[in-house]
């Protein structure tokens, strides 16, 4: 990150319109993403309700990263509001390709796990990855994610294939 400065914060509903943009061009670059937490199918007012819903939920967090004022990765967890499993949060993350193996991934992971620590609410992270992306593999267990389940045909890739995908998790507090 020698080049340019990264700011981190939470996303506000003024945000809708460049995570729809944002949101569409990482689903271009790249088939690594297993699920679309954001719903590209969200029209930029519902994304607004939905981003002013998690800035205000005390188990839900949407962080963008920012180079000169433009978004180019982001990373959030996804709460239940019911009891059982309020505790459970479910990570995401994106990054523009252009912004990858620069340390980016690790701040915004890092970030995550350090709100989670601070809500006193979250107590399980947990993920989905393709096992075939091996460098977020790597970032997931240096920062403490283990390994729980391989789940075969967890996924397809855009042509087609089946994909195995790991399920991992990370205790906090």
């Amino acid at each position: 990150m020698d080049n340019f400065e990264v700011i981190i914060r939470e996303a506000i509903p003024e945000d809708a319109a460049e995570i729809l943009a944002f949101t569409n061009i990482v689903n271009q670059e790249t088939d690594f993403i297993v699920v679309d937490e954001l719903g590209i199918e969200l029209t930029e007012e519902l994304l607004a309700i939905n981003l002013e819903s998690i800035y205000e939920s005390e188990n839900n967090i949407l962080l963008v990263a920012e180079v000169n004022g433009m978004i180019v990765g982001n990373a959030s967890v996804k709460a239940s509001s019911e009891a059982p499993i309020r505790h459970v949060g479910e990570v995401g993350m994106s990054i523009f390709k252009d912004f990858w193996g620069m340390g980016l991934g690790t701040i915004l992971l890092e970030e995550i796990i350090a709100w989670s620590e601070e809500t006193e609410v979250i107590y399980r992270l947990e993920l989905t990855v393709q096992e075939r992306n091996k460098r977020a593999i790597h970032l997931y267990q240096k920062l403490g994610f283990k390994e729980e389940a391989s789940l075969e045909r967890g996924a397809r890739s855009n042509d087609g294939e089946f994909l195995t995908v790991l399920l991992m998790s990370k205790m906090i507090n």
